[in-house]
C-alpha cells in the first residue's frame, strides 16, 4: 500500500515560537498557525480561521525562535503527525500536528519584496546543502 503526508501551510504565527531543547541538546520549536479561508455565502463574504500547531526540529527551530514574530507571515512544508498520550489521572488524549521539514519566512508587512519577489528561505530548504553540509548562516 502507498501513502503521501504532505502539508503545505501560509499563515500567520499566532504569538512567538517557543524553543526548548531535547535531553540529547536537539532544538525544537514550537509555534501555532492561523490559516484564514475567505467564500463567499450568498452576498456576504465569511471568514474562516483554522489554528493548526507547528513543531520544528534542528537548526530551523533555532532560526525560528530567533527571527520569527507573532503576526509574522511563514510558508510551512511537513507532514501531519498525530501525536497520542496519557493524563495523569488516565484519560487518552491526542492531537494533531504539523512537522514542517521546511519553514519559510516571508517578507514583514512593509518590508520591501524580496529581490527575485519570492519568499526569503531563512529557516531551511527542503534538500540537504552539497555535503551533508549545515550552513551556520540561514541566509
Amino acid at each position: 500500500m502507498v501513502s503521501y503526508n504532505k502539508v503545505i501551510l501560509i499563515g500567520n504565527l499566532t504569538k512567538d515560537p517557543e524553543v526548548r531543547y531535547t535531553p540529547s541538546g536537539t532544538p525544537v520549536a514550537n509555534f501555532r498557525l492561523a490559516v484564514n479561508h475567505k467564500y463567499k455565502q450568498g452576498e456576504d463574504l465569511k471568514e474562516e480561521v483554522c489554528y493548526i500547531d507547528i513543531v520544528v526540529f534542528g537548526k530551523q527551530a533555532e532560526n525560528c525562535g530567533q527571527y520569527l514574530n507573532k503576526g509574522q507571515s511563514v510558508i510551512v512544508d511537513g507532514r501531519l503527525q498525530e501525536r497520542r498520550w496519557e493524563t495523569e489521572d488516565g484519560q487518552k488524549r491526542s492531537k494533531h500536528e504539523v512537522v514542517a521539514q521546511a519553514v519559510r519566512f516571508m517578507p514583514k508587512r512593509g518590508d520591501a519584496a524580496a529581490p527575485s519577489g519570492k519568499a526569503e528561505s531563512v529557516a531551511g530548504d527542503l534538500e540537504p546543502t552539497p555535503g551533508g553540509a549545515d550552513n551556520d548562516v540561514p541566509f
